[in-house]
């Protein structure tokens, strides 16, 4: 986790840490596509604060948010969904086209907890199947990384 340490220590906040996050989630778990998404409830969406393919999903994108199955798992129940078809995908997220398009068949969303509260996601994308059960898993490892992005990019915007 030194790259980690290096990142929060860096200036350019919250790129570095967004970066290292990235790489961090890569090394645990693998991912095509990653962004992070933070939850806006005032105004219903889900705002994207990070990703690795910003042509396809640029930062400042914006999501809304929809009661569904995922929302009662992660919102609610505060649990990682995980979506390894691009059928499952599509039950729940409007974009499943443009997601295919990059690779990808597979989802895991990892909630990030901070004070009791999710404040936002941290998305992975890969091939169908990926997220297998020791994957979900190996992805609880991610929270407390997760929660310091989260908190590091509060404190940039302040």
């Amino acid at each position: 986790m030194t790259e980690l340490t290096r990142a929060m220590a860096a200036a350019d906040q919250p790129v570095a840490i967004f970066e290292a996050i990235h790489q961090t989630v890569n090394d645990v778990v693998g991912v095509t596509l990653f962004t992070i998404m933070r939850l806006n409830r005032e105004k219903g969406v889900a705002e994207r604060i990070f990703s690795n393919m910003p042509e396809a999903y640029p930062a400042g994108g914006e999501k809304p948010m929809e009661p569904n199955k995922w929302t009662e798992i992660v919102e609610e129940r505060e649990q990682t969904f995980v979506a390894n078809t691009i059928e499952e995908i599509a039950e729940v997220f409007g974009d499943h086209e443009l997601i295919q398009s990059l690779g990808c068949e597979s989802v895991m969303n990892v909630p990030i907890n901070i004070r009791g509260q999710v404040v936002g996601t941290l998305n992975c994308l890969n091939v169908a199947g990926h997220f297998t059960p020791e994957r979900v898993a190996a992805s609880e490892a991610l929270k407390v990384p997760g929660a310091l992005a989260f908190l590091m990019a509060q404190q940039a915007e302040e």
